[in-house]
């Protein structure tokens, strides 16, 4: 949780916790993210946000942070992902995931699958709500020198430029200037000069982020997210492109409804060596089910429990030229970041 750019303290945490907490129990103990989700909105209440940018925790229809009335809906991509709840089908999860339009609120997208565009088409059309598709009425094109032009609904934007690494960031900062053009349509003051500083110097913690480390002698540390099958793909992309020049250890652990297969083989490849965890949440994989098939593909493939000792591993067994990625779910990136701070590789 953000506001204005600054992670919230330890103590507005608990403050929050503290208001929902206080609130009259229901029928049923509300889950971590409904908490969180109550947590932030309590937050961002209390400092009297002109604007939030809140992103569902999973599917959209049922989710905790469907109960607001948005400016606007932005559904990025769809992918196979947490099926024993969404569906089996992109179709299905695309419904779910869809559940985020509301009546006459406009809804922005990237996705492509035809059976995924003919579920949003069918779903906007039936709250009245304008569906602006990646491809159609906003467009890129990628330039040599990095940056991008973006032809959009109502502008023509060039000489554009992320921040973000990975050319599929590309994508994801159209959907951006898309929604910053609905909002000029909606009369909210956005200058151009402005979008693009803030598109160029954005950061995305635990997304592609390239660690800074104290020490020459600490190897490259790369970490991602990479929950979903379509992350994985960007990433093991990304690792081919930029590190194939570097013997590569892979620190990774995934929850148990996630695809794990055809995600360890989005990032194996392009692995020397392969360190499996698991993050301390009941809804991790047990390294040892990833054995077998990480082994069969990356042979230099060891267990180690726990994240902070997995990430002390690999920096130690890691030589200073090579790197390190360290990937597979959201919470093992967090347990990370703090392992790296607390053994003095961060700040």
């Amino acid at each position: 949780m953000t506001i204005n750019g600054v992670e919230v303290t330890d103590g507005e945490i608990v403050s929050s916790y503290q208001a929902v907490k206080a609130i009259p129990k229901t029928d049923r103990e509300p889950t971590f993210f409904e908490y969180t989700t109550a947590m932030a909105l309590h937050l961002f209440g209390k400092a009297e946000v002109d604007w939030a940018i809140i992103e569902t925790g999973m599917g959209g229809r049922l989710d905790a942070t469907n109960v607001l009335s948005p400016a606007l809906s932005i559904i990025s991509n769809i992918s196979m992902e947490h099926r024993f709840y969404l569906g089996n089908t992109i179709a299905e999860i695309t419904g779910e995931k869809g559940g985020i339009i509301k009546h006459n609120t406009p809804v922005i997208t990237g996705v492509t699958q035809k059976t995924a565009v003919e579920v949003l088409q069918k779903i906007a059309s039936e709250k009245s709500a304008s569906l602006y598709r990646l491809g159609e009425e906003f467009k890129v094109r990628r330039c040599k020198n990095g940056c991008f032009s973006y032809s959009g609904i109502d502008h023509q934007w060039k000489n554009m430029k992320t921040g973000l690494p990975g050319s599929h960031q590309v994508d994801n900062a159209s959907l951006i200037l898309a929604a910053c053009e609905i909002l000029i349509q909606k009369g909210i003051r956005l200058e151009l000069d402005m979008i693009k500083n803030c598109l160029a110097t954005y950061s995305w913690p635990g997304r592609l982020e390239i660690i800074h480390t104290k020490s020459n002698l600490t190897p490259e540390i790369i970490i991602d997210g990479s929950h979903n099958l379509m992350a994985a793909r960007k990433l093991g992309q990304f690792l081919r492109q930029k590190y194939a020049h570097k013997e590569l250890t892979l620190v990774i652990g995934i929850l148990d409804d996630k695809p794990f297969e055809s995600i360890m083989q989005s990032l194996l490849p392009s692995c020397a060596h392969v360190i499996l965890t698991e993050p301390d949440i009941d809804r991790s994989l047990p390294p040892e089910k990833l054995m077998p098939f990480t082994k069969s593909i990356v042979n230099d493939t060891v267990i180690v429990e726990d994240v902070t000792s997995a990430v002390t591993r690999a920096i130690d067994t890691t030589a200073s030229d090579g790197a390190i990625c360290i990937a597979g779910s959201l919470y093992v990136v967090g347990e990370a970041k703090q392992a790296l701070k607390n053994i003095g590789i961060t700040d």
